[in-house]
C-alpha cells in the first residue's frame, strides 16, 4: 500500500538517515522526519503526533521590541535561550554596548551606494524587529549604520563583499543594513574574521522582483563571541538566498528571520556549520508565511568533533491564516564524527490553515554509517580517506550554493583543515 508520501508525490527525502546525495547516518541515531501535505494528509488519518508539530506558544505572538528595557533579564530557562550558556556571552545580554565595533570594509561594483548613516536613518528599522534581549541591546546601542544599496534594475557581474575583522574583546554592537531594490540581482559575502564581542543585526529589504543572494561566513578566531540577528523583508515575486557558514569562534549565535510581505515570493535558507572541541555554535531560524503563495526551502548541515563540541539548530516556521498556497520544507542533518559532541535539533512548524500545498521537516543526529565505509573500503579507499570523502559529500550540498568559486575553493579547504585536526 502506498505512503502519503508516495500518494502525494512528496519527493524530500523521507528515510530516517538519508538525504539529497544519498550519504548515510547509523539509523539507531535517526529521528523525527516528519511530513504534512495540505489537508489530504488529514484526510488519510496521518498520525497527529508525527505530522503537525505545534509551538508551545504561537510564534506570532512572541515578543518584539526595539528597546532592550522591554525584555527580561535572561536566566536561561527561557525557549530562546535554554541551550545558550549564558557565562559565555560575554556580557552581551547584561549592559550597553560600548566598546568599538570592527568597522564594515565594503568591496562593491561602482554603481551600489554604500553609506554611513545615524541610527535615525529612516531605513533602519525597515526589515525586521528583534525578538530577543541580546538583540535589542545591539539596537539600543549602536550610533552609526552601514547601509548598501543596490539601485533598481541593476545586474552586478561581480559580488559584493562586506569584510568584518574584529580586533577588541570589549562588548560592542553593530548595525549593517542592505537593500535591493526593484529588479536587482546581486550577491552579498559578508565575511567575519579575527576577535570580538560583538552584537549584531543585519537588514535585508529584497524589494519586488528582486534577486539578492547573501553568504554570512563565520570564520572566527578561537576565542570571538558572537550574535548575530540577520531578518529579511520581501517584496512581491523576490527571490532571497540565505547562506551561512559558521567555522570558527568560541560561541556564534545566528537567528535569520524571513518575512514575506506579498505573494509569489520565494527564499531559499541554507547553512553549514562545523563544530570543534569546546565550540558552541547555534542557529535559529524563523520563516514567516503571513501571506498567500509563497515558498520557502530551509537545509542545514552540521558535523561535529571534539569534547564538548555542541551545535543548536532550531527552525521555526509559521503558516498565518492567509497564507494559502503556501509550500514549505525545512531539513536538519547532524554528522557527528566521534563520541562526545552534542547536536540539538528543533524543528517547528505551526500552521493556522490548511489551504496550502504543503509543508514539513526533517531532523536527523547520527554517526557514520559503517556499512557505508565499508562499502568503500572495499574499493580499495583507506579508511581514514572514506571517512573523508562522506564528510566532504555530506557537507557539499550547502558549498554549491553559495555560487562565488573563490569563496566555495576558501571553505572547502578551510573543512578539509578541520578534518585534518582529526581521525576522520
Amino acid at each position: 500500500m502506498p505512503t502519503n508520501e508516495e500518494t502525494l508525490g512528496y519527493h524530500s527525502p523521507i528515510i530516517p538517515g538519508m538525504d539529497q546525495e544519498g550519504e548515510k547516518l547509523a539509523t539507531e541515531f535517526a529521528h523525527d522526519d516528519t511530513l504534512y501535505r495540505a489537508t489530504e494528509a488529514h484526510h488519510q488519518g496521518s498520525n497527529p503526533n508525527n505530522i503537525q508539530k505545534v509551538l508551545e506558544a504561537s510564534r506570532a505572538e512572541r515578543k518584539t521590541s526595539y528597546n532592550v528595557e522591554d525584555f527580561a533579564p535572561l536566566t536561561g530557562r527561557e525557549e530562546d535561550w535554554r541551550f545558550t550558556p549564558l557565562k559565555r556571552l560575554g556580557g552581551l545580554h547584561l549592559e550597553k554596548l560600548t566598546g568599538t565595533a570592527p568597522a564594515p570594509k565594503v568591496t562593491a561594483p561602482e554603481q551600489v551606494k554604500v553609506e554611513t548613516v545615524s541610527r535615525e536613518d529612516e531605513r533602519i528599522g525597515s526589515a525586521g524587529v528583534p525578538e530577543d534581549r541580546v538583540a535589542a541591546n545591539a539596537w539600543s546601542s549602536f550610533s552609526e549604520a552601514t547601509v548598501v544599496t543596490i539601485p533598481a534594475e541593476a545586474e552586478l557581474s561581480e559580488h559584493v563583499e562586506i569584510d568584518i575583522d574584529g580586533t577588541g574583546n570589549e562588548p560592542a554592537a553593530q548595525h549593517i543594513v542592505i537593500e535591493a531594490k526593484p529588479f536587482s540581482k546581486a550577491v552579498v559575502v559578508i565575511r567575519h574574521t579575527g576577535s570580538t564581542v560583538l552584537a549584531q543585526n543585519i537588514e535585508f529589504v529584497v524589494d519586488d522582483e528582486a534577486e539578492l543572494n547573501v553568504v554570512s561566513v563565520q570564520q572566527w578566531a578561537d576565542d570571538a563571541i558572537h550574535t548575530s540577528a540577520q531578518y529579511a523583508k520581501l517584496g512581491r515575486n523576490s527571490r532571497f538566498k540565505h547562506v551561512v557558514v559558521s567555522l570558527g569562534g568560541d560561541l556564534v549565535r545566528v537567528t535569520p528571520s524571513t518575512k514575506f510581505t506579498a505573494p509569489g515570493a520565494e527564499t531559499e535558507m541554507y547553512g553549514l556549520y562545523f563544530v570543534d572541541a569546546g565550540q558552541h555554535i547555534e542557529s535559529r531560524l524563523f520563516v514567516d508565511h503571513s501571506v498567500p503563495n509563497c515558498k520557502s526551502r530551509v537545509t542545514y548541515k552540521g558535523a561535529l568533533q571534539g569534547k564538548g563540541a555542541h551545535s543548536v539548530w532550531v527552525g521555526d516556521v509559521l503558516i498565518g491564516k492567509d497564507a494559502e498556497g503556501t509550500d514549505t520544507y525545512e531539513l536538519n542533518r547532524n554528522l557527528l564524527l566521534e563520541i562526545g559532541p552534542r547536536a540539538d535539533s528543533v524543528p517547528n512548524l505551526e500552521i493556522e490553515t490548511g489551504l496550502i500545498e504543503g509543508a514539513g521537516h526533517a531532523s536527523t543526529t547520527g554517526q557514520l554509517d559503517e556499512q557505508h565505509l565499508w562499502y568503500l573500503q572495499a574499493r580499495g579507499i583507506p579508511e581514514a580517506e572514506a571517512r573523508r570523502l562522506v564528510v566532504r559529500g555530506f557537507l557539499n550540498e550547502v558549498i554549491q550554493q553559495i555560487r562565488v568559486p573563490e569563496l566555495e575553493e576558501q571553505l572547502t579547504e578551510a573543512l578539509e583543515a578541520e578534518l585534518a585536526l582529526s581521525n576522520n
